[in-house]
């Protein structure tokens, strides 16, 4: 398995055996870049994920990333086409070749509140069951995502989410014993699970406590929080600098509405507990949002 690089009319790249031209550049974080290529094979466009590697540890985490996406072969999770990892003189890039899928979950929520508008209940509840389902998976196969966010959530155009980046993803279960062992948790999650999103047993870690695959359940309470509200329930004491780690001690107050169901905002509530023990697994949220589902399919429910 390797990668060339040639530059010819068009720029130009070779990933297990097939080609690819460069188009442009998408977007780039602190460590990765990505782009938009396209297949000559297949006249397909994908994304190219290029993580910047400058030691042996970075290798090992982005063949982590790897390794979650083998893991599955699901609707709602972001499918690996190809990867490979080359040398940049001192250094590696890996590249992890995916299928490219224009907006994010976070963009159409935007597009709308620019809008002075929101999402429907009816999609809200499409799109959070598509969520669920590949947490679903996830959680099945022993692991936590542990970054559930909109802008993790890709939305095709038939408003399918799925879910991506799974640097982040553990095992679902984290036995803690000690300060020390706690400590670290805490750190890692400091680094790895965006601050305004992340659940509240994983701002002061017990130094004697099991962390489980339900800090997916608040960040996913967080992301049905954006839906309907037009922003996480937290992203505007980040942005103005407040504490986090303090706020979401506290039970969180559902902002009053005419839009959404009594049904909708209990589902909220429930994911939406400090104490994790309380929280619901995946599997009960599911079943809880496919009560609601039919009576929004069939009838006319929510409030304009």
């Amino acid at each position: 398995m390797g990668a060339t690089l040639c530059i010819c009319s068009r720029a130009s790249l070779t990933i297990e055996n097939k080609r690819y031209h460069f188009v442009q550049k998408l977007g780039e974080g602190g460590f990765s870049y990505v782009d938009l290529v396209e297949g000559v094979h297949d006249g397909r466009f994908y994304a190219l994920k290029r993580i910047l590697c400058h030691d042996r540890e970075d290798r090992k985490e982005a063949m982590h990333e790897v390794e979650m996406h083998r893991l599955f072969n699901h609707p709602n999770i972001l499918h690996l086409e190809a990867h490979c990892m080359i040398e940049k003189g001192s250094k590696w890039e890996a590249w992890l070749l995916l299928p490219f899928v224009e907006g994010t979950l976070w963009n159409e929520i935007e597009t709308l509140r620019d809008k002075n508008a929101f999402l429907s209940e009816e999609r809200i509840l499409h799109i959070l069951h598509g969520i669920c389902l590949g947490l679903k998976a996830i959680h099945d196969q022993g692991y936590a995502h542990r970054d559930l966010k909109p802008t993790n959530v890709l939305l095709e155009d038939d408003d399918r989410p799925i879910l991506m980046d799974l640097g982040s993803m553990n095992h679902a279960r984290i036995e803690v014993n000690g300060s020390r062992q706690a400590m670290a948790v805490q750190d890692w999650a400091a680094q790895r699970c965006t601050i305004s999103y992340r659940a509240p047993e994983l701002f002061n870690v017990n130094s004697e406590c099991v962390i489980d695959e339900r800090t997916d359940i608040w960040s996913l309470g967080c992301v049905l929080f954006s839906m309907m509200f037009g922003e996480g329930p937290y992203d505007m004491i980040f942005q103005k600098g407040d504490s986090v780690a303090l706020a979401v001690q506290n039970n969180l107050s559902i902002p009053s509405n005419n839009r959404y169901s009594r049904e909708l905002e209990s589902l909220l509530s429930s994911m939406m507990v400090v104490n994790y023990q309380n929280r619901p697994y995946i599997s009960v949220v599911i079943s809880q949002l496919e009560a609601i589902q039919p009576v929004v399919r069939g009838q006319a429910t929510t409030r304009i």
